[in-house]
């Protein structure tokens, strides 16, 4: 059977490349939904054989189910533009292309951070669902924390290999990344009318921090480990003033 792999871009010149290279003899087909880039994204795409769609951005789980309706082939895989397949997992994929019959497949995902490659902090083996058949799965979720779900009851299986995550090359992409994500997470709590105490808010702040740095073991993952546990208790801060501020101006 045949694979399409389906990406959403915008503004993504500095990795598309890597991401459509790792798909070279998995894919059948590749599709590119963009969200108007004004770089090079739409030559590196088309360079690469990918079908190029532009279309307005709606939220990630909206452009991601796009996508997912514009795949021709029976078996899809869905990607972002900063992950790649590494070869374990890309022999995995052309057994399911051979011979699978679940509905779904799920896989590891390994994140690079600022060139260090992160074990701990709840970060990995960071499970994802990212293969399924054709029809028998949907994007879901909160935006920006979308997932993509198997229709029914079915439950995926577990494939071999992970998928190479290169999120941030500087903490000031994180940063921004923060503010991006806050921007649309805040959006998403007024829009569902919830409030948030100052007193939960500090909660969570700390409750973050110690989940990621203690439960989650990131301080082995050494000074990478306490960079991101402070970053993520930092983003739940931004998160939740930028939902009181929304209240506060509405």
């Amino acid at each position: 059977m045949k694979l399409s792999a389906v990406i959403i871009t915008f503004n993504e010149e500095r990795n598309l490349q890597r991401c459509l290279d790792s798909l070279k003899g998995v894919a059948d087909e590749i599709v590119v939904v963009d969200s108007f880039s004004t770089d090079a994204t739409r030559h590196i795409a088309e360079a690469a054989g990918a079908r190029f769609i532009e279309h307005p951005f709606e939220g990630h789980i909206q452009q991601k189910n796009v996508a997912l309706s514009l795949a021709t082939h029976e078996w899809i895989l869905s990607l972002d533009a900063d992950e790649a397949l590494d070869e374990t997992l890309r022999s995995s994929i052309l057994e399911v292309k051979s011979s699978g019959e679940a509905y779904g497949y799920s896989m590891n995902r390994l994140t690079n951070y600022c060139g260090h490659w992160v074990k701990h902090c709840g970060w990995y083996p960071d499970v994802k669902v990212r293969l399924i058949q054709a029809g028998r799965g949907a994007w879901t979720g909160v935006n920006p924390h979308d997932r993509l779900d198997l229709t029914g009851d079915e439950k995926p299986e577990h494939l071999s290999g992970d998928i190479l995550h290169y999120s941030y090359y500087t903490l000031d992409d994180h940063r921004k990344q923060i503010e991006y994500f806050g921007d649309i997470a805040a959006r998403e709590l007024f829009q569902r009318k919830q409030h948030i105490s100052w007193f939960m808010v500090y909660l969570k702040v700390g409750a973050q921090f110690i989940k990621s740095y203690i439960l989650k073991l990131g301080a082995l993952d050494g000074f990478t480990g306490w960079t991101i546990s402070r970053m993520s208790a930092y983003a739940t801060w931004r998160k939740y003033t930028k939902l009181k501020n929304l209240y506060k101006h509405a």
